[in-house]
């Protein structure tokens, strides 16, 4: 379970924001970031982040300094495996953020939507995890270890995470970021794992920061098409 907590607030309204995307514009409110109850970095004010390695172990192995979300209001975020009896809230969640920001090609008509509520169908293929603030639930991943039928574009070697969706209306606390670090926790868990991947649309560019600031490289060479005229950008981490 991975705790994250955000000491102060943001001195600035959080913007709206799209599936899998955080804010990173404005001023930021300096605070700290706990990950399995050690500190792993300080954000200052002009939202410059010194981090920790993820597991507590030092300095960040990617050097420099890097932006990082900020938050609408102090809390903790829990990210934790999914319960059964929340599949069909967190597939409703899921879908409604794709929904509301125009992912979808054919809105309510379009087929990948059925996929986007069915938790119950891909949690048994890999690890469903929530963001959770005081029984809330702010979203949700899918972590696929290597293997799996779930995994779209992972090989030897890697795992791969997909559906990171936040709920529209807990957007900008830190959710998206939260959940994207808890699978590359699980990703180092595993043995014989040393990368994690990911596919992405164009549309989705909040995503693309979060991943750039999270260290995250462009894999353009395994970028592919689930359907004609939807091209996918794929990304790839060391972990």
């Amino acid at each position: 379970m991975v705790a994250v907590r955000h000491d102060l607030a943001p001195q600035h309204p959080v913007d709206e924001l799209e599936p899998q995307s955080l804010c990173l514009t404005g001023r930021y409110a300096r605070h700290d970031f706990e990950v399995f109850g050690q500190h792993v970095g300080t954000v200052d004010h002009r939202g410059h982040a010194e981090l920790a390695s993820f597991d507590g172990s030092g300095s960040d192995d990617r050097g420099g300094h890097r932006q990082t979300s900020r938050t609408l209001d102090r809390m903790d975020i829990v990210i934790r495996a999914a319960a059964v009896a929340e599949y069909e809230e967190l597939g409703g969640i899921t879908a409604r953020a794709y929904l509301d920001d125009g992912l979808l090609d054919f809105s309510e008509d379009d087929p990948y939507l059925s996929r986007l509520r069915d938790v119950a169908g891909r949690a048994p293929d890999g690890e469903v995890l929530v963001a959770e603030h005081d029984g809330t639930l702010l979203g949700c991943v899918t972590f696929a270890p290597p293997g799996s039928p779930l995994c779209d574009i992972a090989g030897p070697g890697e795992a791969e995470f997909r559906m990171l969706a936040v709920s529209p209306a807990a957007r900008g606390r830190g959710a998206g970021e939260a959940l994207v670090r808890a699978c590359m926790t699980r990703a180092r868990e595993l043995e014989g794992v040393d990368h994690l991947v990911l596919s992405t649309t164009d549309k989705m560019l909040g995503a693309h920061r979060i991943y750039h600031r999270l260290g995250f490289v462009r894999t353009p060479e395994r970028d592919w098409y689930p359907i004609p005229g939807l091209p996918l950008l794929t990304y790839r981490i060391e972990v």
